[in-house]
């Protein structure tokens, strides 16, 4: 095994740059909001490593999957997420007390499920091939995981600093419409790829 370390900072960058405004990103920060950070921590980055893999050990495989199947499962499950977020705001007394999505396999599932399938075929996993064509398997994998991991760890860090100081309803409002614009984005790109 040869780790190359500009390879590394390299795929680092490209992937990290390339996943900040993807809609992964913003998944995670609703999430946060709503899950233990950590937990969504460990269910994102495990999906992503599966992803890293299959894009370092088959980077051609991948775009063989049907687009639009991807991107209708993902819309899928950014709806579901909008449900559930939306359906946990309504305009409810005030005193009651807004349940958290806790327990560590009920968090994972759901975190490395969304990302585990809205990946597929993803801007980062196609670079992340391609980069691992002509700068190596393991250094491509250390830059690609490790930018992807910690672009899920920002959106969670920014998720709880937003709950924090924004009342949850209206978090869970925004987050809700903003996993529905995913969900409408995913199927509009059907059409438009």
């Amino acid at each position: 095994m040869h780790l190359d370390l500009l390879a590394i900072v390299t795929a680092f960058g490209l992937i990290f740059l390339a996943e900040l405004p993807d809609k992964t990103m913003f998944a995670s920060l609703a999430m946060g909001t709503r899950m233990r950070p950590l937990y969504v921590w460990i269910g994102t980055s495990s999906a992503f490593i599966v992803h890293v893999a299959i894009a370092v050990g088959a980077g051609g495989l991948i775009g063989m999957l049907p687009d639009w199947i991807v991107r209708l499962v993902s819309a899928v499950l950014f709806a579901f997420g909008a449900f559930m977020l939306l359906r946990g705001s309504g305009d409810d007394d005030d005193d009651e007390e807004i349940k958290t999505v806790t327990g560590f396999w009920p968090v994972y599932s759901t975190a490395f499920m969304a990302v585990f399938i809205s990946e597929w075929g993803d801007l980062t996993q196609i670079t992340t091939a391609n980069l691992a064509a002509s700068n190596g398997a393991w250094s491509t994998a250390i830059g690609s995981a490790a930018a992807l991991m910690s672009v899920s760890a920002l959106a969670l860090l920014a998720g709880r600093f937003i709950a924090k100081r924004v009342p949850l309803k209206t978090v869970q409002r925004i987050g809700g419409v903003c996993m529905l614009g995913l969900a409408i984005w995913s199927v509009v790109e059907i059409f438009t790829a």
